[in-house]
């Protein structure tokens, strides 16, 4: 049976977003000049849940996605910082019933990739090496600015694509403070979206701001050898498609846990699990991700 281009659409909208991350450490310290690069595979597995107005059940998908990133450690008018870059690549298959009748469809390419700017406000001065070594964090309020941008895989006379062709941006805050060996960080921002105008058969597709939180509980057993267990919340993002309201307001969160294992002085082995606490419209999925991580530069 041919694919509804709503059901196609909202399969696809409904892989692994940015508003789903659970991400302790974010606001970390590192030297000024410090490069870390980053390759890491996340498999999410999972049910899909729809605007109850469609005719959609049973519908799960499985995404094979690998991430490259690169960070650098910068020093922003003398406070610490961080410039980031981030290229992911999908691999999907989704299925269900449409109407009663068994639809499935595959699809692989670049996602829409992410550029990430962040500087520490409050409680962590730009460091060299020696200064670095002897810093021990206490309070630390930094800020950042996410975009994604509309260069993944796209071709508006398709059903189904992989990028957004819309720009994506997420102002944030967070607050990070240590005591002994834990850690307790919280996260607040909102994605704020363009709108596609150039959406499937000539429509023009709008989104809500989709606000977001984040809770993690670090314990450090020693540098880079650290166990967290992650939380976050997320909610709106309804979207409209031609001036006509969807039924996909979001209000979803997700538990996790993330564990740091150092590989030697500069490499280091990250792997996460997390799976949706609770989902009204979009993906209830369980992923789990593994990461390894190199850092050079800044005299290491």
């Amino acid at each position: 049976m041919k694919l509804s281009w709503t059901w196609a659409l909202f399969l696809f909208s409904a892989l692994p977003l940015a508003a789903q991350e659970l991400e302790p450490g974010a606001y970390s310290i590192s030297p000024v000049g410090v490069n870390i690069v980053v390759a890491s595979y996340n498999f999410s597995e999972g049910d899909v849940t729809f605007d109850p107005a469609l005719p959609v059940e049973d519908a799960v998908a499985t995404i094979h996605t690998t991430i490259f990133s690169y960070v650098r450690s910068v020093n922003v008018l003398g406070r610490s910082g961080n410039t980031a870059i981030v290229a992911p690549y999908s691999v999907g298959h989704l299925e269900g019933l449409y109407v009663g009748e068994f639809t499935e469809v595959d699809r692989s390419g670049f996602r829409d990739p992410l550029v990430r700017f962040s500087v520490n406000l409050y409680g962590a001065p730009a460091m060299d090496l020696k200064e670095f070594a002897s810093y021990r964090q206490r309070t630390n309020v930094g800020v950042s600015l996410l975009a994604a941008l509309p260069l993944g895989e796209y071709d508006p006379t398709k059903l189904i694509n992989l990028g957004s062709n819309r720009f994506s941006f997420k102002p944030e805050i967070g607050l990070s403070h240590a005591f002994a060996k834990w850690t307790v960080e919280v996260y607040g921002g909102i994605w704020l979206f363009t709108d596609n105008q150039d959406f499937f058969g000539g429509k023009t597709r709008e989104q809500a701001p989709l606000s977001s939180v984040q809770l993690h509980v670090l314990y450090t057993f020693k540098p880079r050898l650290w166990l967290a267990v992650d939380a976050n919340y997320y909610r709106g993002g309804q979207t409209k498609v031609d001036g006509r309201l969807n039924l996909d307001f979001q209000k979803n969160s997700r538990l996790g846990a993330t564990f740091s294992y150092p590989l030697g002085p500069r490499q280091s082995l990250k792997v996460a699990f997390s799976r949706g606490a609770y989902t009204t419209i979009g993906a209830d999925f369980t992923s789990v991700v593994a990461g390894y991580q190199v850092l050079w530069g800044a005299g290491l």
